[in-house]
């Protein structure tokens, strides 16, 4: 029999197979068609015929989430990105792009999902360019989670995204800040800036907080705006939101590597970071990063305890100071509504 009788015999078999998985759904016979597809996939990788098995594993996987059934057919996702692993698929634009086309077919209830979009990231990770895992995945998971108001998640995808993801981020924060108050906007600003700097995107922490000012300016035409402008940068000026300034000069005290300039905008605006109580080891991570500031030396554990014990005469170290929470006790910011 020759090569090409052969294929095309396989090629028959396979689609008869899937006919058969896909009348088993539409049957309504889901666990079924889920255990089924799994035997016929392990069959195929024995064979190494990986084509094959990520054909049956993708269709019912993607049948099967269009039929409300999230558990099998996350499993038969995550089943797909093993098959990724197994054959060291790179993460090119046909292979993210059918995981893409499952993620976004997950009820966000799932349970499956955050699985799935794990071993997604962690398979880029290993086969792809990027350690952090592919910025196009970040981005569609960090988006999907914004969408669905998850904050949290949506901020640690959308940091390691693409130049599109700030777009995004801005939006995201901003939508938070408008159910606090208002002389808090430079607190939900700074959780797209920080990041960014913190994983060296100072182009993306620039971007996330023009477009966070700019919701802001526009939102609130009363809110007085100064631009300082000089021969090397721009700046806008809010004199009602001291942190909003502050983390305008420190992106510029960055773009420059100066460290002196960052050691005295620290002590221009400690006593407003202190009241933050939560920018301190982001500050501490910034200054090692761009300008060469070593942390501070960590103290001895054993005679740090009995400092606290034996020091102030006896008297016990003072309770520590509990971070403020974003919105409590400040007056409104001029201009803001």
């Amino acid at each position: 029999m020759s090569a090409k009788i052969e294929k095309i015999i396989v090629r028959l078999q396979e689609n008869s197979q899937t006919h058969i998985l896909f009348t088993r759904i539409a049957e309504g016979q889901f666990y079924e068609a889920q255990q089924q597809t799994r035997v016929v996939a392990a069959r195929y990788i024995k064979s190494k015929t990986w084509d094959a098995a990520i054909d049956i594993l993708f269709s019912v996987s993607q049948s099967l989430l269009k039929a409300g059934q999230g558990g099998s057919g996350g499993d038969l996702g995550i089943f797909l990105i093993d098959v990724y692993k197994q054959a060291e698929l790179r993460p090119d634009a046909g292979n993210k792009g059918k995981l893409l086309v499952l993620l976004r077919l997950f009820d966000p209830e799932e349970p499956t999902r955050k699985t799935f979009v794990g071993e997604m990231i962690g398979w880029s990770s290993k086969c792809g360019d990027y350690p952090a895992g592919e910025p196009e995945l970040h981005h569609v998971a960090g988006s999907l989670y914004a969408e669905e108001h998850d904050a949290y998640e949506a901020e640690r995808h959308l940091t390691l995204g693409t130049k599109d993801s700030p777009d995004v981020f801005a939006k995201l924060e901003y939508e938070w800040y408008t159910q606090d108050d208002s002389h808090t906007a430079a607190l939900y600003a700074a959780r797209a800036v920080f990041p960014y700097l913190l994983v060296g995107n100072v182009r993306d922490a620039r971007k996330s907080l023009r477009l966070f000012t700019s919701r802001l300016t526009e939102a609130n035409t009363g809110l007085a705006v100064q631009d300082v402008s000089s021969t090397a940068s721009d700046i806008k000026i809010y004199p009602s939101l001291p942190l909003l300034n502050f983390l305008g000069l420190l992106l510029l005290a960055v773009q420059k590597g100066t460290a002196d300039l960052f050691r005295q905008l620290n002590k221009k605006y400690a006593e407003h970071i202190k009241e933050v109580g939560i920018w301190d080891e982001a500050l501490t991570s910034v200054g090692e990063m761009y300008f060469g500031i070593q942390r501070p030396r960590q103290g001895n554990p054993l005679l740090d305890m009995m400092g606290s014990m034996f020091g102030g005469g006896m008297g016990g170290a003072p309770a520590k100071q509990q971070p403020k929470r974003v919105g409590t006790s400040a007056p409104a910011a001029e201009g803001l509504d």
